[in-house]
């Protein structure tokens, strides 16, 4: 048999993924499981693209860094805008299959906590609700002893300007990221003097406004919808998620601005 369309994307398993819960079943019950389960697929192409940023980084590729940068920042447009789609759904709707979700949650998504420390979240809060789950638990600890993109960005300005201390290079990269002034002077030098870099850091600045963006947006779809009320699986819901906003992951990129 030849290889079809539907065979090479593999369409009829694809699409007999979707399972509603409710009973009939209630009519929005098929958006909420396709919206997740397509933030999961672009969890999954972030998580490669920024593996690719990182090799790109390391070999000081500058214009394919700068391609997948863009690539990047492209899906997380598109994963904003779906926001738009779930905002169509009304409290009601939602509450008229939210306790099929029993224990089930947001917070449970592997990738996206995977996604949070490529980018450099670094911390043992990002292991606890995943201690149920002993594969998923080691994969996010194996992320966790790796460069996220932070440290593999740095790696790089510091191979084209120099002046980051091994300490700060070698740092441990289990524990969230320390800002250093060594670090701030390295992109005050690469603004003033070296156009390509400057151009990657702020595409960079980009990427870390985008993911907050992201952020904001979220909670304020979840205020929405269930307003004050706790989140399924015994989350705090918006209470909880207020408190994720504007926290950079990139800090540096932000305070050198203070420098011009």
């Amino acid at each position: 048999m030849s290889l079809t369309y539907s065979s090479y994307l593999k369409i009829d398993e694809l699409l007999a993924a979707q399972t509603p819960l409710s009973e009939g079943p209630e009519h929005d019950e098929m958006l909420f499981i396709i919206i997740h389960q397509v933030y999961e697929l672009w969890f999954k192409s972030m998580i490669h693209e920024l593996e690719y940023l990182q090799k790109n980084f390391e070999t000081g590729d500058v214009p394919t860094s700068y391609a997948t940068l863009k690539r990047v920042l492209t899906i997380l447009k598109v994963q904003v805008g779906q926001i738009d789609v779930l905002e169509t759904m009304s409290p009601l709707s939602f509450k008229s299959f939210r306790s099929r979700l029993e224990s089930s949650s947001g917070f449970q998504s592997l990738q996206f906590r995977e996604l949070e420390i490529v980018l450099g979240k670094r911390g043992p809060q990002a292991l606890e609700i995943h201690h149920e789950n002993p594969a998923g638990l080691a994969k996010l600890r194996r992320r966790m002893e790796e460069p996220s993109v932070y440290d593999s960005f740095i790696a790089f300005l510091n191979n084209r300007r120099g002046g980051v201390p091994q300490e700060v290079l070698n740092r441990d990269r289990t524990q969230p990221w320390t800002p250093s002034e060594a670090v701030e002077k390295l992109m005050v030098d690469a603004y003033q003097h070296d156009p390509e870099a400057t151009q990657l850091c702020e595409r960079m600045v980009d990427l870390d406004e985008g993911l907050q963006e992201w952020r904001y947006r979220h909670v304020k779809m979840v205020e929405r919808t269930i307003g004050s009320k706790p989140g399924t699986g015994g989350s705090m819901g918006a209470e909880y998620l207020r408190t994720t906003l504007f926290q950079s992951l990139f800090p540096e990129l932000w305070s050198v601005r203070t420098q011009f």
